[in-house]
């Protein structure tokens, strides 16, 4: 809990910790909000494909003339990536693909990388995180997005000696949502299309959001990073709210509604029916843990946690995250401690892209949030024996036959172009392949 300090000592010798941040969309623009605000912190390079709507974003933002004219501007993420002076690389543009190239450019150039592009951070992140080690950088989750900050509830929940039971967030969902497109989206979030557009809202990343395919990403880096199991046949979703996390996220055997202890799992704000949950957790992240002793579950009662019937599972709840408001601790993290804000370690969990709707042989998929398909989380062991194509990769391949709705698309379903992301890919499944034991059973 020094992490203002260490920065304060950095900004007094006159050495700010100096970040290059590739995407100023909606993530990167809330970083560069605060980056005023916080002294001892210097953007040097924004790389974007589009520069000059990158410096409308830092005015957008607040940012005074001097800050912009002092800020390089380039269209490259790779060159954000070598420039000179630059101690950790943001990734944010939020595409698979470009987001395993930068990340490989920033540890080749002995950047430290803070991936807020999960969607590449399951498709190759052992492999990332590895070769980051080998060169002696840091490769570290985005703190101010869920699975950051999910992360650091289990870090807390098991330095302190709990059994982690579950962790997760909340979000929005109903079962009709995984076949939701891009064309119906805005009404389940109270929106015309003409509200959308004014916003700048994109139509198939918010119906990503909606579709579960984010939830299956974010769950499966949590595993990922935290040694956690996936349910064999994707997320329940269970309605839930904060006060019945400890009731419902427990095993089977002792009344809830998980397979075995130790799940990543999603809560619903919605009941199957409709109606709001509770005290729900939307927009917020949890660890169900479990009192190793009688002394434990006694204190659990006299500190007034909420607690299943038995009094042995508890829970512990942050209500909201504030994305990238609060990256600069993952930034800070990296250069001040040479420390990760959570990291992928292991293969644990997969996101297999399903049909929303019949597909035709001759078809192009067009990846999370469209109209063709849907992530699935899926235990890895799973994903790889049943050759299940990464929704991470499905994007502009064009089936080879045809896939019936709600079936998993496979790697042998599709015409896939040889690219630096799958050999990336497949190089990683080679790596760490997991043993069937890690799948829950």
């Amino acid at each position: 809990m020094n992490l203002h300090h260490l920065l304060q000592q950095r900004a007094a010798a006159g050495r700010p910790v100096r970040v290059g941040l590739i995407g100023a969309g909606k993530f990167g623009s809330m970083f560069l909000s605060q980056v005023p605000t916080t002294p001892g912190l210097e953007v040097a390079v924004i790389g974007d494909l589009d520069p000059d709507r990158a410096r409308a974003a830092c005015r957008a933002v607040g940012w005074d003339e001097g800050r912009v004219a002092a800020t390089a501007f380039v269209d490259s993420g790779v060159q954000a990536c070598q420039r000179d002076g630059v101690e950790v690389v943001v990734e944010a543009t939020g595409h698979p693909a470009a987001g395993i190239h930068h990340a490989l450019a920033a540890i080749r150039a002995g950047k430290h990388v803070v991936m807020v592009n999960v969607e590449a951070d399951v498709l190759a992140g052992p492999l990332l995180a590895e070769e980051a080690r080998a060169a002696g950088v840091v490769y570290s989750m985005a703190y101010g997005d869920q699975p950051a900050l999910t992360s650091e509830l289990v870090d807390w929940a098991r330095a302190t000696g709990f059994r982690v039971v579950a962790a997760g967030k909340g979000t929005k969902y109903l079962p009709l949502y995984h076949t939701v497109t891009p064309d119906d989206v805005w009404s389940h979030y109270g929106l015309t299309p003409a509200e959308a557009k004014a916003g700048g809202m994109n139509a198939q990343m918010f119906n990503s959001f909606l579709d579960g395919t984010k939830s299956a990403i974010e769950m499966a880096a949590i595993s990922n990073a935290c040694d956690l199991a996936v349910p064999r046949d994707g997320l329940l979703f269970p309605p839930c709210g904060v006060d019945d996390l400890p009731h419902v996220l427990r095993p089977r055997e002792a009344g809830g509604v998980l397979e075995q202890a130790g799940m990543v799992e999603v809560v619903s704000s919605l009941e199957r029916d409709g109606r709001p949950v509770f005290r729900d957790l939307r927009w917020g992240v949890y660890v169900v843990l479990e009192a190793p002793n009688d002394y434990a579950a006694a204190c659990f009662r006299q500190y007034g946690l909420k607690t299943d019937a038995s009094g042995r599972y508890a829970a512990m709840y942050k209500p909201y995250h504030l994305i990238g408001l609060e990256l600069g601790i993952s930034v800070l993290s990296a250069a001040l401690r040479n420390e990760p804000t959570g990291q992928t370690r292991a293969w644990n969990g997969d996101v297999a892209s399903v049909a929303k709707r019949p597909l035709r042989a001759g078809e192009m998929l067009d990846g999370e949030g469209g109209y063709t398909v849907w992530g699935k989380v899926l235990p890895a062991a799973h994903s790889a024996a049943e050759g299940a194509l990464p929704i991470g990769l499905a994007h502009k391949v064009k089936l080879l036959r045809d896939v019936p709705a709600g079936q998993v698309v496979r790697w042998a379903d599709v015409e896939v172009a040889d690219s630096e992301a799958v050999r990336i890919r497949r190089e990683m499944e080679r790596r760490f392949a997991p043993a069937p034991a890690k799948a829950a059973e």
